[in-house]
């Protein structure tokens, strides 16, 4: 299915007629009303600029930490009513994660993007709640999975009657420490017709960390979406934060914001440049 039939049942999205990949970006997760609406807004402006249709993300609860400490989130109800404000006020689609059915309906109340974590996108009764909301449902492939294993995550959504549908790659776990994205894997996704996004930051993640704590390898996220450019990404993914040292949550493996607009200048003219061949 072509993304802007599918991206274009979102409520304030722009440019899907620009030829341009789509980007879902922001903080990892929610540290607070102020920095949010911050972040949101400077994103949105720099999208306007460059054309590029913009969905807000940032999670409202952190439901897989590797420590018992980590931080997880300042409450449901006061996280999503912060990303309703990013939605209503500053008119930009939001995407946010769930972590089980309960979590389906409750977010979809205030975002437009259901999310399903990679270590959840198997999960059948998750992907059907989600699908019964009627929202977008973004499914994060495995890093444990085949990337033709997720035709069945796909099927489970629209045999439950939606049909709209995303699939995000971020990586495939190579040792217990390491991701590598297999670019044919995002090729062979698209052959299911569905918009397919590249995670140019998750994907550079470096987990299980003896420390508890990931690490990451930021200075090669402009290496990943150049590349996932090339191959013809639909959209991309990543997280992105004023100070990354300083985030609550995978600050590691995030892109300085202020990066952020010569980074996406320079994959638009890849993109434009793939696109006139």
């Amino acid at each position: 299915m072509k993304t802007d039939n599918i991206l274009g049942s979102l409520d304030h999205i722009k440019f899907l007629n620009e030829g341009q990949f789509f980007l879902m970006a922001g903080p990892c997760i929610v540290e607070g009303e102020e920095m949010v609406l911050s972040i949101a807004n400077r994103i949105k402006t720099i999208c306007d600029k460059l054309r590029i249709p913009y969905i807000f993300k940032a999670s409202y609860r952190k439901a897989n930490r590797s420590r018992l400490d980590s931080f997880t989130g300042i409450g449901d109800k006061n996280a999503l009513k912060i990303l309703a404000r990013v939605k209503n006020e500053l008119n930009i689609p939001v995407v946010t994660d769930i972590h089980s059915c309960a979590e389906a309906e409750m977010a979809a109340a205030y975002v437009n993007v259901l999310q399903i974590p990679a270590f959840l996108s198997r999960q059948t009764d998750l992907l059907v709640a989600a699908a019964k909301t009627d929202r977008i449902v973004n499914i994060k492939k495995g890093q444990f999975m085949a990337p033709g294993a997720m035709k069945y995550a796909i099927q489970k959504v629209v045999e439950s009657g939606n049909n709209k549908v995303i699939v995000t790659d971020r990586g495939t776990m190579f040792g217990y420490q390491d991701l590598i994205v297999d670019y044919r894997g995002l090729a062979e996704m698209k052959e299911f017709g569905f918009p397919v996004v590249l995670d140019t930051t998750h994907s550079l993640q470096q987990p299980n960390q003896g420390s508890g704590v990931s690490g990451g390898l930021p200075h090669l996220i402009e290496t990943i979406a150049r590349a996932g450019i090339a191959v013809g990404v639909d959209g991309l993914f990543l997280e992105t934060h004023p100070n990354p040292s300083d985030a609550l949550s995978d600050g590691a493996n995030m892109l300085k914001l202020d990066l952020l607009e010569d980074f996406l200048k320079r994959l638009s003219a890849i993109r434009r440049t793939i696109t006139e061949l």
